[in-house]
């Protein structure tokens, strides 16, 4: 198998990948085509098949892993597979998907662990109740899902990931600014992308649920805070600056948050989930790239290059 991260132009490709993502649109002659995102544990490539029937798009939507012949071009500075033949692998392969995954550097279970000690440091009995309740009542999909379909912390358990070291950032901040709420922001983070459970639908695969495309994971949220408080009976302005800090986590109304942070924990929680995604962007990128070369312009970043510095 030839690994992702070695490809360049003009390399002639026959391996298996796995299908991230998989899409059919129609070119500008009414042709169908397939842009296929072919993945493994050292990086993501762009794929193109230009002839192609109904019958094979629907094989290659349900495909986890393929066989693929093709030829690697530079299309707009970044590598492109131009797909000449393509299969989805058989048992007859052989393959283990779990070796072309990337995972969360920590095992979800220990993850979990590590996420629901952190729920009993919350002092506030509502919200460690809501919050230890959401975590159980979505253990296996909290543990396994990505954070996103693109961009940042999407791969197994990236949501997981995501929430851990969001917490250790809030738990410097606490100890910085005493004036903020350790209670309110812990349970906060935990429960700030727990909608994403039903937006995206696994981590194999990955796309939006028709839950996901109409309400979104903030709302969804939302939504599961005020289901699991009425089960529990409970009760508390905390339980409504908690929904406060969920439904103001993107920070501004424009980037999907239906209020703006009218809290300086929900202010934080922005801040906090802003610098995890951002790092986790910026390093996806640059460990695809030698050291003295940058990377191609990332768009969630401002559309900016990022420099890899030469090794020390």
């Amino acid at each position: 198998m030839t690994n992702i991260s070695s490809l360049g132009p003009g390399d002639s490709v026959e391996s298996f990948y796995l299908v991230k993502r998989a899409q059919d649109g129609v070119t500008q002659q009414g042709k169908p085509y397939m842009t296929l995102i072919l993945s493994d544990k050292t990086g993501e490539l762009d794929s193109k098949l230009w002839t192609v029937t109904p019958e094979e798009i629907e094989a290659l939507k349900a495909a986890d892993l393929v066989k693929v012949r093709g030829e690697v071009i530079n299309y707009r500075g970044n590598n492109q597979m131009k797909i000449l033949q393509i299969r989805p692998a058989t048992e007859e392969d052989g393959l283990v998907i779990q070796d072309f995954m990337v995972e969360a550097p920590i095992d979800a279970d220990e993850l979990y662990d590590r996420i629901f000690d952190y729920s009993l440091k919350i002092t506030n009995a509502n919200l460690q109740r809501i919050t230890r309740g959401l975590l159980t009542k979505y253990k296996k999909e909290f543990s396994t899902f990505p954070a996103a379909m693109t961009n940042h912390h999407d791969f197994v358990s990236g949501l997981a990931y995501h929430v851990y070291t969001m917490l250790k950032l809030g738990e410097s901040l606490c100890d910085i600014y005493p004036t903020l709420d350790r209670n309110l922001l812990y349970a906060g983070i935990i429960l700030h992308d727990i909608g994403k459970v039903k937006e995206l639908s696994g981590a194999l695969n990955t796309s939006y649920t028709v839950e996901g495309n109409l309400i979104g994971h903030i709302v969804i949220a939302t939504e599961e805070i005020n289901e699991i408080a009425r089960e529990l009976d409970l009760e508390g302005e905390e339980i409504l600056l908690l929904k406060h800090v969920i439904l103001a986590h993107h920070g501004k109304l424009e980037y999907g948050s239906p209020k703006e942070p009218m809290l300086p924990e929900a202010e934080m929680l922005n801040f906090i989930d802003n610098i995890d995604a951002r790092m986790m962007m910026m390093n996806k990128h640059i460990e695809q790239i030698k050291p003295g070369e940058f990377t191609r312009r990332i768009f969630p970043l401002d559309g900016r290059m990022f420099y890899r510095r030469e090794e020390e």
